[in-house]
């Protein structure tokens, strides 16, 4: 099963510890299509979150309700992880728009001190 990089897919983040964002929610691929379309075992996931926090970036980023994405919800930017692949589910729910993954790479250089 292939992931999409950008696009966003329902996870199963239990058990979760301490900080770590917990149950199922959607999460944003960020992993690149190269290993995405080999079938590599485990991706690089943003999760995503329905508590909203205006003007958090570089640490969150707002994807508006769409498709199957059925609330307006933060990309949790600083919550990066690399999750196996039975953790997702097949369906995507949507994808990012040209624009918001620049914006989301953007927000990754600054929190990851990523030269631009």
């Amino acid at each position: 099963m292939a992931f999409e990089r950008g696009g966003i897919y329902l996870a199963n983040f239990n058990p979760s510890k301490g900080t770590e964002p917990g149950k199922i929610r959607p999460c944003l691929v960020i992993q690149t299509d190269l290993l995405n379309d080999e079938d590599h075992p485990s991706t690089t996931v943003l999760p995503l979150t329905t508590r909203l926090i205006d003007d958090a970036a570089p640490l969150r980023l707002r994807i508006p309700a769409r498709e199957r994405l059925r609330q307006d919800s933060d990309v949790m930017v600083d919550q990066l992880r690399t999750i196996d692949n039975r953790r997702l589910q097949a369906e995507q729910l949507t994808k990012l728009t040209p624009g918001e993954l620049v914006e989301l790479e953007t927000h990754l250089q600054i929190v990851l001190g990523l030269p631009e």
